[in-house]
C-alpha cells in the first residue's frame, strides 16, 4: 500500500493517485506498521515469562486495530471503485489502473494477515486458558 502511486489525466486535467493522499490508506498503513512491530517484539518474550497475560490482552487489542484499518480502507477503496452517485464522487479506478490494482493486492494481503492474526490469538487464549482449566493435552 505505502509504493501505490499513479499519475493519471482526466480531461485536461493531470493528477496524482497515491496513498498517502487518504487518510484511511494512511491509517491502514500505520496500523499494520505497528502490529508489524509489535509482533516482531513479542518473539522475544520467554515463554515462562508473566508477561503473557498483558500479551494476550495486546493481541486482541491489535487484532481489532488490523481490523478497524483495513475496514477503513475497503471503504475509501469501494468508493475509488465504484463511486458514489449520491455525493457526485465519481470511480477513479478507470483512469488508474495500476495504482487501484496495487490497492487491491495491499487489501488482500491485510485480510490474508487478519485471519493469520485471529487464528494466533484463538491459539493464545487456548494456551493461556489450558493451564488455568486444569487441562493437560
Amino acid at each position: 500500500m505505502a509504493t501505490s502511486h499513479e499519475k493519471g489525466t482526466f480531461f485536461a486535467l493531470s493528477y496524482e493517485a497515491k496513498y498517502s493522499d487518504t487518510p484511511a490508506f494512511k491509517f491502514f498503513v500505520i496500523a499494520n506498521a505497528i502490529v508489524t512491530v509489535y509482533a516482531f517484539l513479542v518473539l522475544f518474550i520467554p515463554s515462562e515469562s508473566q508477561l503473557w497475560g498483558l500479551v494476550l490482552a495486546l493481541d486482541l487489542v491489535f487484532t481489532m486495530l488490523l481490523i478497524s484499518s483495513i475496514s477503513a480502507a475497503l471503504a475509501v477503496a469501494q468508493v475509488g471503485k465504484k463511486g458514489n452517485s449520491s455525493a457526485g464522487w465519481l470511480p477513479v479506478c478507470g483512469q488508474v489502473t495500476k495504482y487501484c490494482n496495487q490497492v487491491t493486492g495491499a487489501l488482500v494481503a491485510g485480510f490474508i494477515a487478519i485471519i493469520t492474526y485471529i487464528i494466533l490469538l484463538l491459539y493464545s487464549i487456548y494456551t493461556f486458558l489450558n493451564p488455568l482449566l486444569g487441562k493437560n493435552g
